[in-house]
């Protein structure tokens, strides 16, 4: 099956097909770093992760691009309360978000540009598009003509005299058009500046993230991916001064991923609903998070609740706990499973029905929840084989039945960024501030095992009473065991 992606243009699936055989160049629109990353941003980024690594998984040669906009006007407002520099908050910020996209296992990007590091093609770009007699100069500002585009809302759907009618008249006469947008701004007092053709100044907002794509894109490339509340007007935006400079299409396939609601209500700050990134990871693994945002198609919305991240963090423990009882069964560490396949997958053994149906969920427009969905068997079956209930097979068998399944879920979790911790040590880590208080004093995992170590020498020595000791006293440190014909396991209390 080949691989089909919505295009938001053409509001349907597409067949994919890169404009280069066999490479693949995609630009995703980053943070504008005022403030801790939320929720919505690790949807964002989580969602097109996944893209890029199926892509790769496919076998393209993919040149991936994810910006910082570290110039903008709530960067600015926020810096000036803070008496510092509207570039040195933005880069405090970027690095706090480069923090959560490592906990999330969100791969960095191959280029990753801010705006004030791009000043010069931004104003090249200003100049073609004023040349190519659209754009327009008012003192010391530059705006963009969108009366110069008849098919000026082309990418959202938006008619051009609806627009016009909703406009506030007036905003600023200078304005040949009220929907006129800015793609130069002159210096105000307390702003940070550039020399240029029209005096000192900065970019507007849109036309940065259209030179930082042609910069390291070039002028057509394959897709382009953000928030679906970016449609109108910054990407639509970003179409007309594209073509308005180059006179040539500016991308084949336009991706945007479902917006975050939280308990069904529309996350919101004037609602109190809104949840950083760290705010969560305080209380969940941030696999879990992860696992959670991927069980919900990247274009739908996804509710977010207590609830649904404690399902994900319960699905998820038991999906490690069947791999750490694999492993054990095994006698071997997950760093000693190797993927059936490295790198791009084996095209000649792709008609295998595990693989075959993997490659038909993602290939159909990246349907990770199917993909997680469909993996459901293969997990009951290593449990199964672990536990010696499958019939007909023997111990060998078994044995090579068993790693072969592992090496499957290594594979695809390469895919969909999950699976990649050691059980052993996904399962040590508290998760929250349950039973056991806050996670920084919960009991350590070197003192969980010797107590575990105790309590087998107790029950060896038929001391009871000293074994039920230890199990209440594990519990009461909000520690859970589980008792089996392997041995003893632990995990943290969720």
């Amino acid at each position: 099956m080949s691989l089909t992606i919505y295009d938001t243009k053409r509001r349907e699936k597409r067949e994919f097909k890169p404009l280069q055989e066999g490479k693949v160049q995609m630009y995703t629109c980053g943070v504008t770093p005022y403030d801790y990353s939320h929720i919505g941003h690790a949807r964002c980024y989580v969602a097109f992760d996944t893209v890029v690594r199926h892509l790769r998984y496919l076998g393209y040669e993919l040149t991936y691009v994810r910006n910082y906009t570290d110039i903008d006007d709530k960067i600015i407002k926020r810096a000036n309360e803070r008496n510092m520099e509207a570039v040195d908050l933005a880069a405090e910020f970027i690095k706090a978000y480069q923090e959560d996209m490592a906990a999330l296992n969100v791969i960095s990007a191959d280029h990753e540009p801010k705006v004030s590091e791009t000043i010069p093609e931004i104003i090249e770009m200003v100049e073609t598009i004023i040349k190519n007699g659209k754009g327009y100069e008012v003192d010391g500002d530059v705006y963009f003509s969108i009366d110069s585009m008849p098919d000026y809302g082309k990418l959202s759907g938006r008619n051009l005299d609806d627009l016009r009618s909703g406009a506030r008249v007036g905003v600023d006469e200078r304005k040949k058009n009220p929907l006129d947008f800015a793609l130069w701004k002159s210096a105000k007092p307390g702003e940070p500046s550039w020399e240029s053709p029209w005096g000192l100044g900065r970019p507007g907002w849109h036309i940065e993230c259209s030179a930082m794509s042609q910069k390291f894109l070039g002028d057509v490339f394959d897709i382009h991916a953000g928030g679906k509340d970016l449609i109108f007007p910054h990407h639509e935006n970003e179409v007309a001064q594209s073509e308005a400079c180059t006179k040539c299409q500016h991308v084949n396939y336009w991706m945007h991923n479902g917006f975050v609601n939280i308990d069904n209500e529309k996350m919101s700050k004037s609602l109190n609903n809104f949840f950083t990134i760290r705010e969560v990871l305080k209380v969940f693994h941030p696999e879990t998070l992860r696992l959670f945002l991927l069980t919900t198609h990247y274009r739908s919305p996804i509710n977010y609740s207590d609830s649904n991240l404690s399902d994900a963090r319960k699905r998820l423990d038991y999906l490690y706990e069947t791999l750490r009882k694999s492993l054990k069964h095994l006698g071997k560490s997950w760093s000693d499973i190797e993927a059936r396949a490295t790198g791009a997958y084996d095209k000649a053994s792709s008609g295998e029905g595990l693989r075959a149906e993997f490659l038909a969920a993602m290939n159909d427009d990246f349907n990770a929840p199917k993909a997680i969905g469909g993996l459901s068997a293969l997990f009951t079956q290593l449990n199964n084989l672990a536990d010696g209930k499958v019939e007909g097979l023997s111990e060998e068998d078994a044995k090579v039945a068993l790693e072969d399944g592992l090496r499957y879920i290594k594979e695809f979790g390469s895919v969909l960024g999950l699976w990649q911790h050691d059980p052993a040590d996904y399962l040590a880590v508290p998760q929250g501030v349950s039973a056991g208080g806050d996670s920084a004093e919960r009991m350590g995992k070197e003192e969980i095992e010797d107590l575990i170590a105790q309590r087998k020498e107790a029950r060896a020595n038929k001391d009871y009473a000293r074994s039920d000791a230890i199990r209440d006293q594990l519990k009461e440190a909000g520690v859970e065991i589980k008792d089996s014909p392997e041995g003893t396991t632990w995990k943290y209390a969720s």
